[in-house]
């Protein structure tokens, strides 16, 4: 079972990842590209509490995929989302004009939904591995 500093270090990392998936859905009618960016911020601190949790370093990326293989197994996240770069696209791609297209309405739904069911995911896999909100 983890420390008790592991575990309010877990709970804020979890507090950054609903305030984001919240803001993102506030900006998917608005802005598509920042709600489409905060649904993969989101979705990228879920994951990364799981190292937190688990007193382990927090990998530097964006790579949703590549944050989840490299994970204990055990964690349903692991078999649950087998492809997230559609989500890990937009950490870049949208923050900078380029060649990428402008983000639509219909990517930030897509986005959202997919940020909300990686959320719910590992926030249940915590809960069944001993963390407490």
């Amino acid at each position: 079972m983890p420390d008790k500093l592991v575990m309010l270090e877990t709970a804020r990392w979890l507090q950054y990842a609903q305030e984001d998936l919240g803001a993102a859905i506030a900006l998917q009618s608005g802005t598509p590209r920042h709600s489409c960016l905060l649904a993969q911020q989101s979705a990228e601190k879920v994951i990364k509490s799981i190292y937190v949790f688990l007193d382990q370093r927090v990998p530097r990326s964006h790579d949703l995929d590549m944050l989840i293989s490299q994970l204990p197994d055990g964690w349903d996240i692991k078999t649950r989302f087998d492809d997230l770069s559609e989500l890990s696209f937009w950490a870049v791609e949208s923050r900078y004009p380029g060649d990428a297209p402008e983000a639509t309405r219909d990517d930030a739904d897509c986005a959202v939904a997919l940020a909300k069911d990686v959320l719910s995911c590992v926030e249940k896999s915590l809960q069944d591995n001993g963390f407490a909100y």
